[in-house]
């Protein structure tokens, strides 16, 4: 009776360190998943800053461009430059909505489901844990019962 308490201590004790292990990661998990949101919030406010100072560099080099003697050529390189900075700002843009729609969003999904799942098996774990150990704890009781009806039918 002895080595069954022990066996199903040690399998429901293997069981609940796991179901803890997960329960215990919430809040990293959560932890990255809010700064990961704020990465991102700060990458899309870089992003608009960005924009309104190329617009602004345009502008310059728009007004380099249309003056007359030298300036057409540095115009022509500003806005050349400028050029390639928004090819960046498109990429960053980019990488602000994936971040967004690849990471951060399907993550805080899996959390939350994450969280229900091991709630559930924990609460359905404990419930068969006990009908299983009462179950057994019957059937060991019976078979003692059973033993001393034989010892005794037997002289």
């Amino acid at each position: 009776m002895e080595s069954v308490d022990k066996e199903c201590g040690a399998l429901g004790g293997l069981f609940q360190a796991i179901i803890n292990d997960m329960k215990s990661s919430y809040p990293i998990w959560e932890d990255f998943n809010s700064k990961a949101t704020k990465l991102h919030s700060q990458l899309r406010t870089t992003v608009l800053a960005a924009v309104a100072f190329l617009d602004a560099f345009q502008k310059v080099a728009d007004m380099a461009t249309n003056t007359r003697g030298a300036t057409r050529d540095i115009g022509s390189a500003l806005t050349r430059m400028c050029m390639r900075h928004r090819s960046i700002e498109s990429k960053l843009r980019h990488f602000t909505n994936a971040l967004m729609e690849s990471l951060i969003n399907p993550l805080q999904e899996r959390i939350e489901d994450w969280k229900k799942t091991a709630n559930t098996l924990d609460k359905e774990h404990a419930r068969e844990y006990k009908r299983a150990r009462h179950e057994i704890k019957k059937r060991s009781s019976d078979t003692l019962k059973l033993q001393k009806k034989a010892r005794k039918g037997n002289p």
